[in-house]
């Protein structure tokens, strides 16, 4: 009878032996000596996986055993067979190994709690990893967002890249490695941990850079760390600058551009900052308007004793005048551009929560059974837009239907995130709607309600709600404030309402967040 070993097995196996062994020597006289199979490594608790050149020992404690034979594939490791009970055995060849023990026993031997024949064959699955070898490829990415030219990865290499553009980062590795950490002077972004085999870098200062890439793994430990000195010069450029997004820091207002600003074009005359909160204004004046000394794409605003908040609505406007790049290009007016307030995400730092959708499928986002109109929508896991990384959820509620999902494991068990009682959180979201459908005026607008459980609160508002005016074709930030009855883990289930719309309303979701908020008294 044949028996593939597995771990958890083993270990039932062996506390099946000290039971065993603690009877006392009377007990014993009155005992037929047992047959009980107790096959053991010592790396069953790590998969079997071992480095080439490495050893794994195997020991055979089962009692009752008569004869045993081992059989190691024949080039994989310095032994072939043996009849030993215990053998140390260094595997010399990478790749997925059948080590196999025939054993015959006295009589018919128990495998775990269910008795088996006298002959019993074992099969052990040995893993051996090659040392972790890493190696990294690098292209331009051109203006319209298609992979351009590769670099020189070498040192001193110098590859000049415009200031303002990305270039793409892939890695290519040997060994299993489980763990992988950019670091990336002078790009943004300047550190990225993760598995993706890819990663776009925009370069937005000028100067030359340094590249650090490590590939590690736990156990069997091992790792390769690779860097470059002056991999990236980053030269002048003619192209347009753009505001890429409007954010606080340090209490003050950040505008990021993507490249570097002149400090001298600055006229904080130029600008006009508006504060509402619950559509009441809020009188502020701008103190002072500078480069940030640490980051100079970025221009700080700093408003004279007015404190901001992050239930504010905060617009910036600027008026074409003298601004402009280091490199002479000068920046456009804008209306109206809002803050995004950064913030502490407890679904990226202190949950499993597939924020952003890059590690899930559809299945990890299933419907929670609510009957009907609920079950009235589609849901899949899209590259076609993406607010953050590269996937994002496209929704598709029918006509008078809704949706109910919820986020599980592929196990099926609910993923949770932590909060505490007592604290004000903001619950955001991110969507880009592609159609809003033909809403009944005398409705209800279509929305997505985030219900948390346990301890819901059913009174929280939509977030965001699809009126007629809501913007379509563009990426929407969309929050809400509450605060939670009890410390403990929580779980979200997503409701999206559409009950009242004689039509389909598709939209993608993007980048959700829970983040502890400070909100205006």
């Amino acid at each position: 009878m044949k028996h593939i070993l597995r771990p958890k097995l083993m270990g039932l196996a062996f506390m099946s032996f000290l039971f065993i062994a603690s009877c006392s020597e009377d007990d014993t006289e009155n005992l037929t000596e047992p047959s009980h199979r107790i096959v053991l490594t010592s790396e069953m608790d790590f998969e079997n996986k071992v480095e080439i050149n490495n050893s794994i020992t195997f020991g055979d404690a089962s009692p009752g055993v008569v004869s045993r034979e081992w059989n190691f594939p024949e080039g994989a490791a310095n032994v072939t067979t043996s009849t030993e009970q215990n053998i140390k055995a260094v595997f010399t060849k990478a790749g997925i190994h059948n080590v196999t023990l025939n054993q015959t026993f006295k009589n018919d031997a128990y495998v775990g709690t269910k008795l088996k024949g006298k002959e019993l064959d074992t099969t052990i699955v040995v893993t051996v990893l090659n040392p972790v070898k890493a190696s990294i490829i690098a292209n331009y990415v051109n203006p319209d967002g298609t992979l351009g030219a590769a670099l020189n990865i070498s040192e001193n290499a110098e590859n000049e890249v415009v200031a303002s553009r990305s270039v793409q980062f892939s890695y290519v590795v040997d060994g299993e490695p489980e763990s992988f950490i950019w670091n990336i002077e002078g790009g943004d972004p300047e550190t990225f941990n993760g598995a993706d085999t890819e990663v776009n870098v925009k370069y937005k200062r000028q100067g030359i850079y340094d590249l650090r890439f490590a590939a590690t793994r736990q156990r069997p430990f091992g790792g390769d760390t690779i860097s470059f000195k002056n991999l990236i010069k980053v030269i002048p450029s003619t192209d347009p600058v753009d505001l890429e997004k409007v954010a606080d820091k340090d209490g003050s207002i950040a505008l990021v551009f993507s490249r570097e600003m002149d400090e001298a074009s600055i006229n904080p005359a130029d600008f006009n900052v508006t504060i509402t909160n619950n559509d009441v204004d809020i009188p502020n004046t701008i103190g002072s308007v500078s480069v940030d000394s640490n980051e100079g794409n970025v221009v700080i605003i700093t408003l004279d004793g007015t404190t901001i908040y992050n239930n504010d609505i905060v617009k910036v406007s600027y008026t074409k005048g003298d601004l402009q790049t280091l490199d002479g290009v000068a920046a456009d007016s804008f209306v109206d551009s809002q803050l995004i307030f950064d913030k502490v995400n407890i679904l990226k730092e202190a949950s499993d929560y597939d924020y952003s959708f890059e590690n899930s499928t559809a299945s990890n986002w299933p419907y929670m059974n609510w009957g009907a109109p609920w079950d009235a929508y589609s849901l899949e896991i899209s590259s076609d837009q993406a607010q953050d990384g590269t996937n994002s959820a496209y929704i598709e509620m029918d006509a008078a239907g809704g949706m109910i999902i919820g986020h599980r494991t592929t196990a099926g068990e609910d993923i949770t995130f932590p909060v505490e009682a007592g604290k004000t959180y903001e619950i955001g979201v991110w969507v880009y709607v592609t159609s809003l459908g033909n809403n009944n005026a005398a409705g209800f607008d279509p929305d997505l309600r985030f219900f948390w459980f346990p301890d819901t609160d059913w009174a929280v508002g939509g977030n965001p709600t699809f009126g007629t005016d809501f913007s379509v074709g563009e990426w929407v930030y969309s929050s809400t404030f509450v605060e939670f009855s009890t410390t403990g883990d929580k779980t979200f289930q997503i409701r999206g309402y559409n009950q009242d719309n004689a039509d389909i309303i598709s939209f993608y979701m993007d980048n959700l967040s829970v983040s502890e908020a400070s909100l205006r008294p």
